[in-house]
């Protein structure tokens, strides 16, 4: 079962990087999907139930959800208006945001607990987690 959800998250990361590719983004976007929403982990200067809280924020796929509906709302306003387009920077914000949460899921990483930066919502990594 693990492989299985493993593979299901893979499956949504390759989604978003040909949605990413699709919309044509610069070389750079690709090193925040990579990189980007770990800037959450300067929480945890702050201790770990910060730490925890900021990293999640960011790792959280709900989240990029939320922030794709934004995209789309503003899409719809952007038509009406003829604004800016805040709504395509929010889409492509949310699939950094929903394919570094896929990434880190393949590769065991998951959202945290407030005790332990190691501590995850699938188990426990590194040390700990080979016990």
């Amino acid at each position: 079962m693990k492989t299985l959800l493993r593979l299901e998250e893979l499956a949504q990361l390759l989604a978003c990087i040909v949605l990413l590719a699709m919309n044509a983004v610069p070389w750079w976007a690709y090193l925040l999907l990579v990189l980007g929403p770990d800037i959450g982990m300067l929480g945890y200067l702050a201790g770990p139930r910060v730490g925890a809280f900021t990293y999640n924020l960011l790792h959280h796929k709900g989240i990029a959800l939320l922030v794709a509906l934004a995209g789309l709302a503003s899409e719809g306003l952007n038509l009406l208006m003829a604004t800016p387009q805040l709504g395509h920077v929010l889409l492509i914000t949310s699939l950094l945001l929903f394919g570094h949460s896929c990434l880190d899921r393949f590769l065991g990483y998951g959202l945290k607990h407030g005790d332990a930066f190691q501590h995850t919502h699938l188990g426990w990594i590194g040390r700990k987690g080979m016990k």
